[in-house]
């Protein structure tokens, strides 16, 4: 991995850092705290957690060394901070400005989504496309079904992105358009990830992206246990959101311990 997107990374843990804490720990607070005001506190939550996640991957980034490891996590940041700076700027008046988190936020997501694509673009040769010297190859049926959720998920991240008046009052909780467009970009991480074992089947390619979907997951549950009076529960979606949110926790952790326990010496695979 190449200098750059190590610096890059050490420069971008601060900041989720510090979002994670006013958003996961201070959520009814944003309106004081954060570059704009979230309601319900589940949304400032589910937020949050995927910050929680990109600390977990952009310190592994820092540990890895090697480009592979992390670089099919960078297309799914690239994206998630592109559609998150296309809704700041769509959204413009519901923000805080002067603030001193707007100005942060604003300049985050105007400069990330380039220099994470300056960084896959500058390391793309440095992977030898490979196994690790300890690797496993992940079977062709688990990668078509992980592949086929990452899909789903895509798409519903992106229909809440582009259509977010069609499921305001059918949401698993209240929205607004600016907070689904939220909440899609979040669900556009893991379909990222997931639609790239497309091109790869090494678990070496996707064991410490993984390691963060899991610590997002898990904040997720803790979210919707904390803040389940947020939830509509008449609506379909607070049911489907839930047990599909717990069924992927169990199903990943159950994945990752399968694929870790398959892991050999690259002579023996």
């Amino acid at each position: 991995m190449l200098p750059f997107t190590w610096w890059l990374s050490l420069a971008i843990i601060p900041f989720l850092v510090v979002a994670s804490v006013l958003l996961y720990l201070l959520p009814g607070s944003t309106e004081q705290t954060f570059a704009w005001t979230i309601t319900p506190d589940i949304t400032a939550m589910f937020l949050g957690s995927a910050y929680v996640g990109g600390i977990w991957f952009f310190t592994q980034v820092l540990r890895v060394k090697k480009w592979h490891r992390i670089s099919h996590g960078l297309p799914a940041v690239f994206v998630f901070a592109t559609l998150l700076s296309i809704a700041t700027f769509l959204h413009w008046d519901k923000f805080h400005f002067g603030h001193i988190s707007f100005i942060t936020w604003v300049t985050l997501y105007v400069t990330t989504p380039v220099l994470v694509l300056v960084a896959g673009l500058l390391n793309r040769r440095t992977d030898p496309k490979t196994p690790d010297e300890i690797d496993t190859v992940i079977p062709g049926a688990v990668r078509a079904l992980l592949v086929v959720v990452g899909v789903l998920a895509f798409i519903t991240g992106a229909v809440l992105f582009a259509f977010p008046n069609l499921l305001i009052g059918a949401w698993a909780w209240e929205v607004t358009p600016l907070t689904a467009r939220v909440v899609g970009a979040v669900l556009t991480l893991p379909g990222t990830v997931n639609i790239w074992m497309l091109t790869d089947g090494r678990w070496s390619a996707f064991r410490w992206v993984f390691q963060a979907q899991i610590v997002s997951l898990v904040f997720i549950v803790i979210a919707l246990v904390v803040r389940r009076d947020d939830l509509v529960w008449e609506h379909p979606a607070a049911w489907a959101f839930t047990i599909g949110i717990g069924f992927s926790l169990v199903a990943y952790v159950a994945f990752y311990v399968l694929m870790d326990r398959r892991r050999r010496p690259t002579a023996a695979l």
